[in-house]
């Protein structure tokens, strides 16, 4: 596993993801985790809010790349361009750290309080990148609907990254995530032919 840097953040959440592993996130506690590291409890509050916490601690640092990318992608780019923009420097990011992204999502999908967690901070990204997009000039629908499937693809990917043992995928992972959604965007019927059209019933 990728070890943290010697600081008390770092011995902290390497504390909590071996507890989290080994006891499952329920039975760990804010004391324990804070032994483990060899550090007090108001050692961990000085750096978590809660023990939740240290699993989306990361966050920041994927919100802050992702964006820079996408406000500095070329004036040119469209829409979706944009935010695809930010996959290398994600990849990038991720390529070291496979063993703690495959735990964090382990413990992650085995509580749902810690998934909801996960769907409210996705939204938020969603949100962030939306506003990104607005703030180069994209129009408001197509900026919504960039920034969920840019989102969507990056989610997909990352699934299918941390159920596999190879660290540089994820960045061909992306690449094909990225093109099976050009597949079936591309093969879905437009609004009004015979396959899809809206119907009257909601307003009977």
């Amino acid at each position: 596993m990728t070890r943290w840097k010697p600081d008390a953040h770092g011995r902290l959440m390497q504390s909590a993801i071996e507890l989290f592993a080994e006891r499952g996130y329920e039975a760990t506690t804010v004391a324990a985790i804070a032994e483990r590291a060899g550090l007090t409890r108001r050692t961990f509050f000085r750096y978590f809010a809660d023990k939740r916490e240290v699993l989306f601690s990361g966050a920041e640092q994927l919100v802050t790349v992702w964006l820079a990318a996408v406000a500095d992608a070329p004036a040119a780019a469209g829409p979706l361009a944009s935010v695809t923009a930010g996959f290398e420097p994600l990849a990038e990011l991720f390529e070291e750290r496979l063993e703690l992204a495959r735990l964090r999502a382990q413990i992650i999908a085995a509580n749902p309080e810690l998934r909801e967690r996960e769907l409210v901070k996705l939204q938020g990204l969603a949100s962030e990148l939306e506003r990104t997009l607005l703030a180069r000039g994209v129009a408001s629908n197509a900026a919504i609907l960039a920034a969920q499937a840019g989102l969507t693809v990056f989610h997909v990917a990352f699934g299918r990254w941390v159920e596999q043992e190879d660290p540089a995928a994820f960045r061909r992972l992306l690449s094909e995530s990225l093109d099976e959604l050009r597949e079936v965007t591309a093969a879905a019927p437009r609004s009004g032919t015979q396959e899809w059209a809206p119907t009257r019933e909601g307003n009977r």
